[in-house]
């Protein structure tokens, strides 16, 4: 599993060769500060978070390499990255806060299905005693979940084609009320949909719940949501 806190094209040159891109295949891709990166780099990230695979063309060819990673990136809410917290330190003005968080474009915060905005904590909170659940649990549930999704489908629901998502992927009847709702509300698009539907379908799983239901689509939705508001 690779592991990288940048990224880049791959070198210059007459030949292609793989980046940092190819090179997390099959692991994890990092990207912290990522409004940092320059905006061609971050928009190089759109077709292999698709199609799971990065064209390079050089002087002398053009060459596809295997690309199938998952991205994990963070980045603070403005500028100073003091928004939002209780001691008032920010300064950043609403331009400022909105030219930050415009260097992702709409199609590129299409391909993420989750972003979670995690909040400052005060003293008190800090300094209590965690009470979640354990990190030996919760791997134990993603195992069983991964189990799940092989003996259903055979490959695991982030794979999962738009016809497989329409035959694994179906809610309840709340639950399609619930999503055709969120699709005209938040003016979703056809990636989006599928993608929700993957997402509440990993939900369900890791609940170990044959039939994907109302509150597993509004958690996805959820996660949506956030990144219609970044």
């Amino acid at each position: 599993m690779h592991f990288f806190s940048r990224i880049s094209y791959p070198p210059s040159g007459s030949v292609p060769r793989p980046g940092e891109i190819s090179l997390a295949h099959q692991g994890v891709l990092f990207l912290d500060e990522l409004v940092e990166f320059e905006r061609r780099t971050l928009e190089a990230l759109r077709e292999p978070l698709e199609s799971g695979q990065i064209s390079v063309s050089r002087a002398a060819r053009r060459t596809d390499f295997p690309a199938r990673f998952q991205l994990v990136a963070a980045m603070n809410p403005c500028p100073c990255g003091w928004l939002g917290h209780a001691n008032g330190k920010c300064r950043c003005s609403p331009d400022q806060v909105a030219k930050y968080r415009g260097k992702l474009s709409g199609p590129l915060l299409d391909r993420i299905d989750l972003m979670i905005e995690v909040p400052s904590l005060s003293d008190a909170e800090l300094q209590a005693r965690g009470d979640g659940e354990p990190s030996a649990r919760a791997r134990e549930r993603v195992c069983d979940a991964r189990a799940i999704q092989l003996a259903r489908q055979g490959k695991a629901n982030a794979l999962l084609t738009p016809a497989e998502v329409d035959r694994h992927c179906q809610p309840d009847a709340a639950g399609a009320l619930l999503l055709k709702q969120a699709i005209a509300r938040l003016s979703l698009s056809a990636r989006a949909y599928h993608r929700i539907l993957r997402v509440a379908r990993s939900i369900a799983d890791l609940a170990a719940s044959a039939q994907i239901v109302s509150t597993h689509v509004a958690e996805a939705v959820h996660y949506r949501r956030g990144l219609a508001q970044a």
